[in-house]
């Protein structure tokens, strides 16, 4: 029986570009390969989230949006990426204001009837360890895809690797986009 697979991209935003403020060296490769998983039409679905900052923040959150006003109010950084925009017709964008993509209901409701999330995009110390966390505690296996995350360092990409490795292979699968796109053909 084939699994069914959601492809979560997570915040592919201006702001993580190379030369922004939270530039993720990364990211563009990371957009080419979750690009070739969208075009090969291997997952049953696909979400895009946007970070967002909150007009009602709590707690810690409020500090962190004064603290980053500037940027939150920018359109363009917190604009999609030009590369991921052909590809945002795949599947929904849905805004959040933490950095779990958890948080969104309808990602939590869409993952009821699939069988692993594939987990993509920025920030991989950030927004992509908090979803990993918060999935795993939601009993959803994770495919964590390396070549499909981008952190704001390549030290921070393998760090966060290596704890997705720890929860293997009850919790989560840590593989790059191309044997996981040998394993779907396989399928």
């Amino acid at each position: 029986m084939k699994t069914r697979d959601l492809l979560l991209v997570i915040d592919l935003q201006n702001v993580y570009l190379p030369g922004e403020e939270w530039a993720c060296p990364s990211m563009p490769e990371a957009v080419k390969n979750i690009a070739k998983i969208i075009d090969a039409g291997v997952a049953e679905k696909t979400i895009f989230t946007r970070f967002v900052s909150s007009p009602t923040p709590a707690g810690t959150w409020k500090r962190y949006n004064e603290e980053n006003a500037k940027i939150n109010g920018d359109v363009y950084l917190n604009d999609m990426a030009e590369g991921v925009k052909p590809y945002l017709d795949a599947g929904p964008v849905y805004d959040k204001s933490t950095y779990s993509s958890f948080r969104i209901p309808e990602l939590l409701e869409e993952l009821k009837s699939m069988d692993r999330v594939l987990l993509t995009g920025v920030v991989a110390e950030c927004c992509v360890l908090a979803t990993m966390m918060e999935a795993i505690d939601n009993g959803i296996h994770v495919v964590y895809l390396t070549d499909c995350v981008a952190g704001q360092s390549d030290q921070n990409e393998e760090c966060i690797q290596k704890i997705a490795e720890s929860f293997s292979p009850v919790h989560t699968e840590v593989m790059d986009s191309e044997t996981y796109l040998r394993q779907r053909s396989a399928d």
